[in-house]
């Protein structure tokens, strides 16, 4: 309980008010939807058979897949319209690699964007300590920026590759009972394709939280500090300074000052006393 109440008197809820923190919150969240409508998938297309031995008919072969979408080791079995024989095919295709290292990216912005939440909310005083805080934090603000973008771009063309290579049409070359003119093959059912496109779009929509993120991270830093100071312009509101005044229990007790009602203050280290009315 007492560590507890400790970190609740340090907590500083309204860095979420502010850019900085809002996107950070924006980002494990679409980070979620990201890996949730990838990794979460499931498929499934029907084809059939008629052969003209209605007997050795299939007319509703289900084919299923998953992520990681290895289709190479996904098998059917089909018809061969010969004396009640069939055969076993495979799909053709390996598309693991970028759909693994989408869902990767994006399970790994979500642990370092949860984390950042919560640095900034309970240990702010931290976070803004040497500078080393902001400068780490922009670092990897802009490399997931760009893995973003990488893996985004090599997902979506491995997702057009996959759905080219699942569609019935195309499954029905496959079957050699479907070469004979003989026998009709035709497709029953294609697979839904809402939650794979939902993640590509969602791979993006992280892509810009992140890109648009490192301005903000970068003006937390001891690099847009210095560049204003040599600029002589005014110095802008941090959310580094405002954390610190937020919650900082001695910033009052410092300051040496009671205000316009107060008995004395001090400046310098001097004792300045009011003068007698």
């Amino acid at each position: 309980m007492d560590t507890a109440n400790k970190l609740a008197s340090v907590a500083t809820f309204q860095i979420l008010k502010l850019p900085l923190g809002f996107i950070r919150v924006l980002e494990w969240l679409f980070a979620i939807f990201a890996f949730a409508t990838c990794g979460g998938y499931t498929g499934q297309l029907r084809v059939s058979v008629d052969c003209m031995e209605k007997a050795s008919s299939n007319l509703s072969i289900a084919i299923d897949f998953s992520y990681p979408f290895r289709l190479h080791q996904v098998s059917f079995e089909a018809p061969l319209c010969e004396e009640m024989r069939s055969e076993r095919l495979f799909l053709s295709g390996d598309y693991s690699s970028s759909a693994e290292f989408f869902v990767t990216i994006s399970v790994f912005a979500f642990l370092y964007s949860l984390m950042a939440t919560v640095v900034y909310i309970f240990y702010h005083n931290k976070y803004c300590e040497n500078n080393r805080g902001p400068l780490i934090d922009f670092i990897v603000t802009v490399v997931f920026s760009f893995l973003w973008l990488v893996s985004s771009s090599a997902w979506a063309k491995a997702l057009s590759d996959v759905k080219m290579a699942t569609d019935p049409d195309e499954v029905q070359l496959l079957v050699s009972a479907c070469k004979d003119q003989r026998n009709k093959c035709g497709s029953v059912q294609g697979p839904r394709w809402s939650g794979l496109n939902t993640s590509v779009v969602f791979g993006f929509l992280n892509f810009v939280l992140w890109a648009g993120n490192i301005w903000f991270v970068f003006k937390e830093t001891g690099w847009h500090k210095g560049a204003v100071k040599q600029q002589g312009g005014p110095p802008e509101k941090q959310s580094c300074s405002f954390g610190q005044q937020a919650y900082n229990p001695s910033s009052f007790d410092q300051s040496g000052g009671y205000g316009a009602q107060g008995e004395y203050s001090q400046v310098g280290g001097s004792t300045l006393y009011p003068n007698p009315m």
